[in-house]
């Protein structure tokens, strides 16, 4: 199980993508890691997804914006800051984030491990391969790719074949791609680290755990 970072760390990741996106509301100046950054956040260069949900009167959620790099090419905490000012200004799917919503909206920074071809030889290994609740997915065809986060199949309760039938749409390709000679899937898992209210207690996601509760309601 990929697991870099204890939840001190996890922790001053979130805190870190949300005072980015503060930052940059109150001066438009891009947050440089601060010099309390555990030293292992500046070393590693993991891929990172900010992902920010808006907290609805009755205590629901909804994406309010999710973008990030699963390929490392920064060190994580500055991944961080990047992929947070993404999320919240440049997902094209929202209007950038306004200074009234910083109160209620959530932060979780997801820390992905690098991502590695799957190698099948039939669809059936490969749904097989699929673990719901550890892998995340990217599938590739040609000049499309879509990405989803691990939680994803989790949160909709999805079994395997339909979270690679969703990673195809999500490449704006037909759903059953996945199965196609010609397309490439690659796996990934991830740390994620959320917090339980806006600017509130950070804790870490057990996937598993989730999606244990999720098929016990489904009963």
């Amino acid at each position: 199980m990929f697991k870099p970072y204890n939840l001190e760390e996890g922790a001053y990741l979130v805190k870190l993508a949300r005072r980015a996106v503060e930052e940059f509301i109150k001066s438009r100046r891009v947050l440089k890691p601060p010099e309390d950054t555990p030293s292992r956040l500046l070393k590693d260069n993991y891929g990172v997804f900010t992902t920010i949900e808006t907290v609805k009167e009755n205590g629901t959620t909804e994406l309010r914006g999710c973008i990030g790099f699963p390929r490392g090419n920064v060190n994580t905490a500055r991944a961080t800051i990047n992929s947070a000012l993404a999320a919240a200004f440049d997902d094209p799917r929202f209007a950038p984030l306004d200074p009234s919503e910083l109160d209620s909206v959530l932060f979780e920074v997801s820390v992905l491990s690098p991502l590695e071809e799957a190698r099948f030889s039939s669809p059936r290994e490969l749904v097989n391969m699929v673990k719901v609740g550890v892998h995340g997915l990217v599938v590739e065809r040609g000049m499309y790719s879509g990405l989803l986060l691990p939680q994803v199949p989790v949160e909709y309760c999805w079994d395997t074949v339909m979270y690679l039938d969703e990673a195809c749409e999500k490449a704006y390709l037909s759903p059953e791609c996945w199965a196609e000679e010609g397309t490439r899937v690659y796996v990934y898992e991830a740390q994620v680290f959320r917090e339980r209210r806006p600017r509130g207690e950070i804790y870490e996601r057990n996937l598993l755990e989730e999606l244990n509760r999720c098929h016990f309601e489904e009963r």
